[in-house]
């Protein structure tokens, strides 16, 4: 955090995600996407008497299919962002909205990790942390396996060495 005329100025968090998040958001927007078109397709298909303004809908949603695998995954990829310090987790996440999240340390209750096969396969994980806030827990996805093991080992020293009670 920076000062600017007597107003903390809040910095971006100082660490990206792994650059394989981009083939993996990319795999997973494909897989997801490709069902739905396969979906819409499908129900034109079937269905007597489909108008033919329908399949005007099927070539819009895969239009936007692609669109969505092309651009999501590097859009997401520069806006993710994390840093762990001593006294806070701070997040920024989204890819058309943003979202950020600062927890303190003293708030944090339980640091989870998460690894889908498919995460598995490109060398991730996410790590969950969550705190004593309405808002919910806090997510880092797609880091690299390791440094999610890492960070899941020091955000528990850190929280272990802390004397506030997390509520």
């Amino acid at each position: 955090m920076s000062d600017v005329g007597g107003t903390p100025v809040l910095r971006e968090p100082a660490h990206q995600v792994s650059p394989r998040a981009v083939p993996f958001w990319t795999v997973s927007a494909l897989i997801g996407d490709a069902l739905l078109v396969i979906g819409v397709l499908v129900a034109c298909l079937l269905v007597p008497g489909v108008p033919g303004w329908a399949w005007l809908v099927v070539v819009l949603v895969g239009v936007l299919a692609i669109a969505h695998v092309v651009l999501m995954p590097r859009i997401r990829f520069r806006v993710h962002r994390w840093e762990v310090t001593d006294t806070a987790v701070h997040t920024r996440e989204g890819w058309i909205g943003r979202e950020s999240r600062i927890a303190p340390i003293s708030r944090v209750q339980t640091v989870d990790s998460r690894q889908g096969a498919l995460m598995r396969m490109f060398g991730l994980a996410s790590i969950t942390v969550t705190t004593a806030s309405a808002a919910g827990p806090i997510t880092v996805d797609c880091l690299d396996a390791e440094t999610a093991r890492q960070v899941v080992a020091r955000l528990t020293a850190i929280t272990a060495a802390t004397e506030d009670d997390a509520t």
